[in-house]
């Protein structure tokens, strides 16, 4: 028997959320170093679902209130070997080559500020991550005016001169 659930995550006012999948124990002292290594004065926090030996949520972060939202994001998908790390101060583009780098980081699912919901898929031995919703659905194409301001909100933002 399987069980499949739609998981909302809690984003932040301001914050961005990176979901993905690892396989080690020292996950989060790792994304802890890359995170902190990638942008100078970046805010986060990370949770990780242990998928065995005690099977604990291991957190870590230089922001309380981030890393407690990252923790009971997890807690919600409890899906082992899931991470959750939620950022303020900086883009997931600023850190995401960093997080990617991490040699126990198996797959990264969403990098966002949109609403999220985690498709988690439940047997009896317990839990995975089937996918994510990242925000809405298209409703059209660009058109010349969305072209123009898609590019003048980039160069507002300093991604392009």
């Amino acid at each position: 028997m399987m069980e499949i659930k739609a998981v909302t995550m809690e984003i932040p006012e301001g914050a961005n959320i990176i979901i993905g999948q690892t396989h080690f124990i020292k996950t989060a002292e790792d994304l802890y170093e890359a995170m902190i290594n990638a942008v100078p004065g970046i805010k986060f926090g990370i949770a990780f679902c242990e998928a065995s030996g005690p099977c604990l949520i291991r957190a870590e972060g230089n922001n309380g209130t981030l890393k407690e939202i990252a923790i009971q994001n997890v807690r919600n998908i409890a899906a082992g070997h899931t991470f959750v790390i939620l950022i303020k101060e900086a883009f997931p583009v600023n850190v995401l080559y960093a997080v990617k780098a991490c040699p126990e980081v198996c797959s990264v699912f969403c990098a966002t500020a949109n609403p999220v919901q985690v498709i988690v898929a439940e047997t009896e031995q317990g839990r995975g991550i089937l996918g994510v919703i990242d925000g809405h659905s298209p409703r059209d194409v660009e058109d010349e005016k969305d072209i123009h301001d898609r590019k003048q909100f980039l160069r507002k933002i300093g991604y392009k001169l």
